[in-house]
């Protein structure tokens, strides 16, 4: 009987460096601290492009006055939950949006909701949204 050991030599150190490199990137979730919660703006605008990407989606949206905005979604796997597809907003589309802003000032920030061309009203399905004032409505809900 051969006695048993320890696994060396080239090939488990070829098979692991193998594994590393093969290996998908981790990617780290961001936090929501970067939205002001305190307040929101409201834009209204046409759609420039519309992401239904991982991790999250996003809006880009001209205002009326020009100015472009970025603004951050859930994961397309949320929004769904909420009856949103990848056709749900098209460019060129005018929409109203209630943003929860960037605290740096930058254009853009969290969308809490949106309200298509059509008057319906959509929902991103924000995690713990009411924690969000809004502005536009009585009592900041």
């Amino acid at each position: 009987m051969k006695p048993v050991t320890a696994l060396c030599g080239p090939l488990p150190v070829v098979a692991l460096a193998l594994a590393a490199i093969a290996a998908p990137p981790a990617t780290a979730h961001h936090s929501f601290a970067m939205f002001d919660n305190t307040r929101s703006i409201t834009l209204h605008g046409s759609v420039t492009e519309f992401k239904w990407q991982n991790p999250h989606a996003y809006l880009e949206i001209d205002d009326d006055s020009g100015t472009h905005f970025t603004l951050e979604m859930t994961s397309p796997n949320m929004m769904s939950r909420g009856g949103w597809t990848s056709r749900t907003i098209r460019t060129g589309d005018i929409v109203t949006a209630y943003v929860a802003p960037l605290r740096d000032g930058r254009n853009g920030g969290l969308l809490l909701e949106v309200v298509l061309p059509s008057g319906r009203h959509m929902l991103p399905g924000v995690p713990n949204a009411n924690r969000y004032h809004r502005s536009d409505r009585a009592g900041g809900q």
